[in-house]
């Protein structure tokens, strides 16, 4: 199944595997196990809900990284955009998330580059 828009096909030389796992997630919208390393090198598994594989807008060269909702982090749950080089391991749990109850933004100012049926959230 392909879950991708054609500009973002070209998502450079990163582990197809990963990225076919997490667009599959988003489409089943099923939370995942998210296994990274940070920026200061420090392993960490993490509860997550998978949103987007897209350019980060604030970047200012706008790499492709993972968007994921971290239900984990202290002190209340945000989103982590994550380099596609700190990926470890994607796995993909039976307990689903409700995209309501994360997305309080503007879909219309920053769409989905993963396509997905979220209804009014796609």
């Amino acid at each position: 199944i392909n879950y991708m828009k054609s500009e973002t096909q070209e998502v450079f030389n990163m582990n197809k595997k990963l990225l076919l796992t997490f667009a599959d997630a988003i489409h089943k919208k099923k939370i995942i196990r998210l296994t990274y390393v940070t920026k200061d090198l420090q392993k960490l598994v993490r509860k997550c809900a998978p949103l987007d594989m897209a350019p980060s807008r604030r970047a200012k060269i706008p790499f492709y990284k993972y968007h994921v909702w971290d239900y984990e982090s202290q002190p209340k749950p945000h989103i982590v955009i994550l380099n596609p080089n700190q990926i470890i391991k994607i796995e993909v749990l039976e307990e689903e998330f409700e995209p309501k109850d994360i997305i309080t933004w503007d879909k219309s100012k920053s769409p989905w580059s993963i396509i997905r049926d979220w209804g009014r959230l796609s």
